[in-house]
């Protein structure tokens, strides 16, 4: 059998399968989409046969089959593969890269800082050292000129202003003046809310002279009440010590009494100087 005949009887015998294919079936079993895809299929293998068997007919020439449509779509998918495969490796050295030049970064960052901090401790030394050089300095001066100090300026019309500036000066180390401030806003604002805080300000500044009886006197008046603030057992502590070197140490057993009493969640620091305090008073 020559190849024409061969192509022939497989046209007729697809052709026939085709038709088959394509005789309407019954209203009751209808054909699904698997089937009716199978159909094209087969639909499309006929014309290419067809195609193969005219061409062979008309031209006489060999017969050349065409890779079918599904082969080449496959050849593009590898292809298109092969190039995500070879973008993907670039991407991965690029990354590779990137990632080498961040640890980099990171460890000069890292360097950067430690000098940094380097210097922000070695300038927080130097801060000290100049404070505890102007601290020397005032604390000369005003020896050198406490029996003619001037008055002191009146204050601000604003409590909250007149407050904060004494606070100021306390925390700057200026007890002399931060004493006047807060003795000046007790007489000018003796019913404020912050009249209490401030005469234990100013009790702090009378105790850090040495000024015990004054020092007493204001932390008295600063805890009349018992009021529950985060000054109060200091306070309270401060009275008692007060009284110790005064040698009221009866007076002191009885405010250290009233502090573990009136403040039971004191600070731990207050109440370890608390004890310290007893044993100094010989409490029982």
């Amino acid at each position: 059998m020559t190849l024409k005949s061969a192509l022939l009887a497989v046209l007729f015998a697809s052709t026939a399968a085709v038709a088959a294919a394509q005789t309407p079936l019954p209203p009751a079993d209808p054909l699904d989409d698997r089937s009716a895809k199978r159909v094209e299929r087969m639909e499309k293998v006929v014309r290419e046969l067809r195609a193969i068997v005219f061409q062979g007919r008309d031209t006489g020439k060999p017969v050349v089959v065409q890779p079918a449509e599904t082969d080449a779509q496959i050849a593009a998918l590898n292809d298109r593969v092969s190039d995500l495969e070879q973008t993907l490796t670039r991407l991965n050295g690029q990354n590779e890269t990137v990632t080498f030049e961040l640890t980099k970064a990171q460890r000069a960052a890292a360097d950067q800082k430690a000098r940094a901090d380097s210097l922000e401790q070695r300038l927080a030394a130097v801060e000290r050292t100049l404070a505890d050089l102007q601290a020397a300095a005032t604390a000369q001066a005003t020896g050198a000129g406490a029996g003619d100090l001037p008055p002191p300026p009146a204050p601000p019309a604003d409590p909250a202003v007149a407050f904060k500036q004494a606070k100021d000066l306390l925390l700057a180390g200026d007890y002399a003046n931060a004493e006047q401030a807060f003795a000046a806003y007790v007489n000018n604002y003796p019913d404020s809310a912050k009249a209490p805080e401030a005469r234990y300000w100013l009790g702090e500044t009378q105790f850090v002279r040495e000024a015990y009886t004054d020092a007493a006197g204001s932390y008295i008046s600063a805890i009349r009440g018992w009021p529950q603030t985060s000054w109060a057992p200091d306070a309270t502590l401060k009275l008692a010590r007060s009284m110790v070197a005064l040698k009221k140490t009866a007076e002191a057993c009885r405010t250290l009494d009233e502090l573990s009493k009136r403040y039971p969640k004191a600070p731990a620091q207050v109440n370890a100087r608390a004890t310290s305090t007893r044993v100094a008073a010989k409490c029982s």
